[in-house]
């Protein structure tokens, strides 16, 4: 049994691996049954395994959690299947947010954790992402290595093939969850609760929707929930952080304090305040960062950021004698970023944020809740703390659907969308910014304009995307 399992297990005629890279900004993420295939996910919880083996002379098992999707169920399975054929033992968690697996993965004996997820992606899509030791996102390197074993090539970072020797074992371990739900109320309780405080959550029938109301429930907050139930099929559909409308809607027909949304796997949040105004991550940023600097507990009053961020909050933290540092696009940047620099407060507009004090990694129910605590500390409502912070620089995000993988990955050899950009650059000047990038979550080419006026900004990114749209 076990020899015919090997052998269809390392069956490559069974894949159908793409040219371009497997990993992206943020693990490996695609259509299951396109990208996504079982005999993919199997390879990479095998070569996932052998590399955290080589990496880790201290054996111990690997944390697998997922969320809602339909085909999480499936691929946990797959992937389980190529980690325990690589000797070791697997501990899943079933239903969690990303971080829970990221937070375990750190405290526990495991040489490293797997997600599956894919974060606000429609439900069609899914993707892996994975943890080192310490809970951290994987290196670059050793992303690189596990693809290299992937495509046939493990001898050449001196890994040999299968030799079934020893298969681990699979076991449940949900109790798991309740060490990660300790870890989020301890840094608050009982210093500051949120008993008075109605709090509206949009949990995107996603990872977060049974820790959340259970996590601010503890913390005494009143808490009105959307979209409360795990449904595979309607995960981040109109609704989550990236469809703020209904939190919004809800906040104030509720007469709410504060409402937060999360991504499919709650590893980012987005709030809105009692007048439904969002409040994104450069926000929550200046907020935080605000807080930690008056407890003298911000090393340089710096704060990492992305490309992304807004002009506008640069020029209110630098008014305060704050520092911003920008990255790529991607927590594992601003991750890093921290770690070079000594900076303990960093994350994205998008509402990944990081904050050393208290966690290893973009953490939305964490952020949700210190937030809160915030605005319970500070005897100022959300909306207050809004008006005497900054004004946002009009900004334009637009995504233009680019399916060719090629195309896409190989956008900045485009020599007509080059000049376009070059002409909406020279034409801006100084009062203006442009960011062009691939997606590294979604077929997509995310075009970014900012300047100092509406109507500029609105123009040129108009005039990209149509410049995206002729030439890839």
């Amino acid at each position: 049994m076990l020899a015919s399992t090997t052998h269809n297990l390392f069956d490559r005629s069974l894949l159908d691996l793409p040219t371009t890279p497997l990993f992206g900004t943020d693990g490996i993420r695609g259509k299951v049954g396109e990208v996504l295939t079982v005999p993919l996910v199997q390879q990479i919880g095998f070569w996932t395994g052998k590399i955290l083996q080589a990496e880790n002379p201290k054996q111990g098992p690997v944390i697998i959690g997922q969320d809602s999707r339909n085909s999480s169920n499936l691929l946990a399975k797959a992937l389980s299947a190529g980690l325990t054929a690589s000797g070791l033992e697997v501990w899943y968690l079933g239903l969690c947010p990303t971080p829970t697996v990221a937070y375990l993965t750190h405290i526990s004996d495991a040489i490293g954790g797997v997600m599956i997820s894919a974060s606000h992606n429609p439900p069609e899509d899914n993707g892996i992402k994975i943890f080192a030791a310490d809970g951290t996102k994987l290196t670059t390197n050793l992303q690189k290595q596990i693809e290299a074993g992937i495509r046939g090539l493990g001898e050449s970072i001196g890994l040999e093939s299968y030799k079934p020797v020893y298969c681990g074992q699979q076991h449940y371990r949900p109790e798991l969850l309740d060490q990660y739900l300790q870890s989020l109320q301890d840094p608050l309780l009982p210093t500051v609760n949120l008993a008075g405080l109605r709090i509206v959550l949009d949990l995107a029938w996603g990872a977060a929707v049974h820790l959340a109301p259970q996590a601010f429930g503890t913390m005494g907050a009143e808490v009105i929930c959307l979209h409360n139930q795990p449904d595979g099929d309607r995960i981040n559909v109109n609704c989550g952080s990236t469809h703020l409308a209904p939190l919004q809607a809800a906040v104030q027909e509720n007469q709410a304090d504060i409402g937060f949304a999360f991504d499919g796997d709650a590893d980012r949040v987005i709030a809105v305040d009692a007048q439904g105004r969002m409040i994104d991550g450069d926000y929550i940023l200046y907020f935080w960062g605000q807080m930690l600097q008056k407890q003298q507990q911000l090393p340089g009053d710096t704060i990492v950021s992305t490309v992304m961020a807004n002009l506008g909050f640069e020029m209110a933290w630098k008014q305060l004698g704050g520092k911003l540092l920008r990255t790529s696009v991607g927590d594992q940047h601003v991750h890093a970023e921290m770690i070079q620099t000594g900076a303990m407060l960093g994350g994205e507009q998008s509402g990944h944020i990081l904050c050393r004090h208290y966690g290893i990694s973009g953490d939305g129910l964490l952020t949700a809740l210190h937030l809160a605590a915030l605005v319970k500390r500070s005897d100022c409502s959300m909306s207050e703390l809004r008006e005497q912070s900054f004004h946002t620089y009009p900004q334009f995000l637009k995504n233009v659907r680019v399916e060719d993988r090629e195309r896409r990955c190989n956008w900045q050899q485009c020599e007509p969308l080059q000049q376009a950009i070059a002409t909406a650059q020279t034409a801006m000047g100084e009062q203006g910014r442009i960011l062009v990038r691939a997606s590294g979550t979604e077929p997509l080419i995310r075009v970014m304009v900012e300047a100092i006026d509406a109507d500029l900004a609105n123009y040129w990114s108009e005039n990209l995307v149509t410049a995206v749209q002729q030439s890839l």
